[in-house]
């Protein structure tokens, strides 16, 4: 052990010089040396319950033991070989397990593995231009994407997503988006209007939008099926996908769905569009298709879009060094065989019920909850300043970061979230609690999460 550590790990990781840079340079955090079912452990001992998955990622919880099994076959048989040169049988397998698995329209699709989530929006977008140039529409080159939304921290998904904060300090250095409105019930629906009306409303200002850029120059659509952190675990409204994909067939213009929050069962089925009853040309996907164990995300592209670049060159433009990665397709493969073969999704639509009526019977009446919304185990509260006005608490309060710090000295992770009224105010807290979640914890994350708004808006 070095001399360094050695002398950290003595002091029981209290304060210390650090030489990571952390998110934030002024903040002392606790390590975490351990994590036993939905908990995760501290080095004083101390146990936080993860309502949150970090950022909706930890599915299975912190110590799955096949998952573990399966990292450890493989890194005793294969960890990495360049994809130049070789394909190896995990990453075959996942890709099988997925397309055969893909909202019905995907066809014979083809996966490519990538790091993040970003780089996986990121090779989305390079895909839905090659899939032009191998076509011979080489005008297409314009995309867009709904506000708010967030599609990555890569400044080509930076670019695409709609959220306004997040994109101004590296504005001069984005692509230009256009951008229209997110289906945001809360806010925009009408009063009286009814919620296909709404969504048929929302829809159309997709086929507005590329009719003013015109069609012919439209390359993609990106929209998350149930919007994650950027607005708080919007479902979009019956009818609005439907309505989506005819004024993308009807211009030619791909849609990309990104899934990397909100997919990989987390809304309930292994993808969220098919709750939805359509397919996207391109689905990126994180978070959950790991769970954690091994960083991995991964591109979808439908039958369609492999077969214009067979036809044409043949050849993916896009490549990384660690794509296939063996050590992390094989984590990904043993979680999603977990969730299919345990039937644990049955479990994240029970719990999800009994999520949304808990947080429904304890805080629909708060005085400074405007609005409760999500689906499966993927729920957000927003809270506001002005329950009858809507209106938000003003962004340099931080009361999103105020509850979530109040809930984690309670010991509960949640996560908290700004924006979603204008791109910088609006305060929301967003929960997306491990699959294998019991009723008890269920209930304890409500309790928490009340106790903690109390505590955070009197701080």
């Amino acid at each position: 052990m070095c001399l360094v550590y050695k002398t950290v790990f003595q002091m029981q990781y209290g304060t210390f010089m650090s030489y990571v840079l952390h998110r934030n340079l002024h903040s002392t955090l606790p390590t975490t040396i351990g994590g036993e079912g939905n908990y995760l452990i501290d080095a004083d001992g101390r146990r936080y319950l993860d309502a949150c998955g970090g950022a909706a990622v930890s599915c299975l919880g912190h110590d799955e033991p096949r998952v573990r099994a399966a990292l450890k076959a493989q890194i005793d048989k294969l960890t990495f070989a360049h994809t130049s040169f070789f394909t190896n049988e995990p990453a075959e397998e996942l890709a099988e397990f997925l397309v055969t698995r893909a909202p019905a329209g995907t066809g014979q699709g083809r996966v490519m593995y990538l790091g993040s989530g970003s780089e996986a929006m990121e090779a989305a977008l390079k895909l839905a231009r090659q899939y032009f140039l191998e076509r011979g529409e080489v005008s297409r080159t314009r995309i867009i994407a709904r506000r708010p939304s967030y599609h990555g921290n890569t400044l080509g998904a930076l670019a695409t997503g709609g959220h306004a904060g997040r994109r101004a300090p590296f504005q001069p250095l984005l692509i230009d988006v256009d951008h229209i409105e997110a289906p945001y019930a809360y806010r925009l629906r009408g009063d009286g209007e009814s919620e296909e009306a709404f969504a048929l409303r929302m829809a159309d200002l997709l086929d507005t939008e590329i009719r003013r850029i015109g069609p012919e120059t439209v390359m993609a659509f990106v929209a998350e099926p149930v919007v994650g952190a950027s607005l708080g675990t919007e479902p979009a409204p019956k009818g609005y996908f439907k309505r989506i994909r005819e004024i993308c067939d009807a211009h030619g213009v791909l849609y990309v769905a990104d899934e990397v929050m909100c997919g990989m069962g987390r809304t309930g089925t292994l993808f969220a569009l098919e709750q939805e009853g359509i397919h996207a040309d391109i689905m990126t996907m994180a978070k959950g298709l790991g769970a954690g164990y091994q960083p991995i995300a991964a591109v979808m592209a439908s039958e369609d879009v492999v077969a214009a670049i067979g036809a044409g060159s043949g050849t993916l433009w896009n490549g990384h060094t660690y794509m296939s990665h063996a050590v992390a397709t094989a984590g990904a493969l043993a979680v999603q065989k977990i969730i299919e073969e345990d039937n644990i999704l049955d479990n994240v639509r029970q719990r999800g019920s009994r999520l949304e009526a808990a947080l429904k019977a304890r805080l629909a009446q708060h005085a400074h909850v405007g609005d409760i919304r999500g689906r499966g185990l993927f729920w957000s509260v927003e809270l506001v300043a002005d329950r009858q006005g809507k209106t938000p608490f003003p962004a340099e309060r931080r009361v999103a970061q105020s509850v979530q710090g109040a809930a984690f000295k309670a010991g509960l992770m949640l996560y908290p979230a700004q924006g979603c009224t204008d791109g910088t105010n609006g305060d929301h807290i967003l929960l997306a609690p491990s699959y294998l979640s019991s009723e008890a914890e269920i209930d304890q994350i409500v309790d928490g999460l009340d106790d903690a708004i109390s505590a955070g808006l009197a701080s």
